[in-house]
């Protein structure tokens, strides 16, 4: 055993399972013995060890005593047969208990006799969530189309009253009125066009997501003085191929969102890092950009809690209900997610951009 121990090259993971490691689900291969020979990222991540570290240990190492699945093990080595558990209680050692589905597959390929696939029930939630996210933002696609098609046409007007209405001014300082008005209508006009595109016409260019942080930070504290924003970015972040205005449309609508909640009075934080070996609308991702902006008010309604990505839903008296619905359909647009979490006191968003690989 210390030998074969020694000499982990001879357990690296056989050609044919090479693909596993691009599987969302955990896995593990074990040989006869029940000793492990592959685990693949997400196993790594999930059970929070390397595969270095576990290879050659026996799988108890990993899963703990688990007297239900170590039957069922044993029963499948024995039997040549597959295995389904669902909703087994695993004791890592040095960690959590976690709930999860398991799935034993007998196996023949270069010493490993069966195979592992594990799930855990809150990546099954989650996947169940992103799947109604995914209705919601193409819900919203719609109906934001035929909001920006109700609202193009009566900016001409207003525009060309504006235009009228300073010809005949002769007082020069009611004209920076008239200006206003035209320049804020070319502005809602620019939106409206952009909204009724493609949902893949997206402008991408390289950028530094801080700068754009920074530029919604800056964009509050002048709308909303008193409240306190602060900053923990991770400055190893590479650039960003994406359409800068879209992204700052979105996090400036996320962070005015939160501003609004706390009444121009508290905390919000602004929190960059990478997340890695992601899943977004079921695809998976290697490393994706994670945004986070928290704020310590007085959390989402628990009545619109569930819809709040919704177009005209809002929690505020006055509150038009499409701020969030934009960030959301622009943060979509590059192959992203926003996820909510609220609680009084405390309420998260985080924005899951993917980062492609470079070759």
């Amino acid at each position: 055993m210390l030998s074969a121990m020694s000499d982990n090259s001879s357990l690296s993971p056989p050609g044919p399972f090479a693909g596993l490691d691009l599987l969302s689900s955990a896995v593990v291969l074990v040989d006869g013995e029940l000793l492990v020979r592959y685990l693949n990222p997400s196993a790594e991540n999930l059970f929070a060890i390397s595969q270095r570290k576990l290879i050659g240990q026996p799988l108890r190492n990993l899963l703990g005593d688990s007297p239900a699945l170590g039957n069922a093990l044993r029963s499948a080595l024995s039997t040549n047969w597959s295995y389904t558990g669902q909703d087994l209680k695993i004791q890592v050692p040095g960690g959590d208990k976690i709930n999860i589905d398991c799935t034993v597959s007998p196996v023949d390929a270069d010493g490993a006799r069966l195979l592992l696939e594990f799930r855990p029930i809150e990546a099954q939630l989650r996947v169940a969530r992103e799947e109604l996210l995914l209705h919601q933002q193409q819900a919203s696609r719609e109906l934001i189309r035929n909001l920006a098609h109700e609202i193009k046409n009566p900016l001409g007007g207003i525009r060309g009253s504006a235009q009228l209405l300073q010809s005949e001014l002769s007082d020069p300082q009611l004209h920076e009125y008239t200006k206003v008005i035209i320049a804020e209508t070319d502005r809602l006009q620019d939106l409206m066009s952009r909204l009724l595109t493609s949902h893949n016409m997206v402008r991408p260019a390289m950028l530094n997501i801080h700068d754009v942080l920074e530029r919604v930070r800056r964009l509050i504290l002048a709308e909303f003085p008193e409240i306190l924003i602060t900053r923990d970015y991770d400055t190893s972040l590479p650039e960003l191929t994406a359409d800068r205005e879209q992204l700052i449309q979105a996090l400036l609508n996320i962070v005015r969102n939160a501003a609004q909640a706390l009444a121009g009075k508290g905390e919000i934080a602004l929190r960059s890092r990478v997340a890695r070996q992601v899943t977004i609308a079921k695809r998976r991702f290697k490393m994706a950009l994670e945004l986070q902006v928290t704020d310590d008010g007085p959390g989402i309604p628990e009545e619109i809690r569930d819809k709040i990505f919704y177009p005209l839903v809002s929690g505020r008296d006055g509150g038009s209900g499409l701020g969030l619905s934009l960030a959301q359909n622009f943060i979509e647009r590059h192959q992203g997610m926003i996820e909510v979490d609220s609680r009084p006191g405390r309420t998260c968003f985080t924005v899951l951009i993917p980062i492609p690989e470079r070759n």
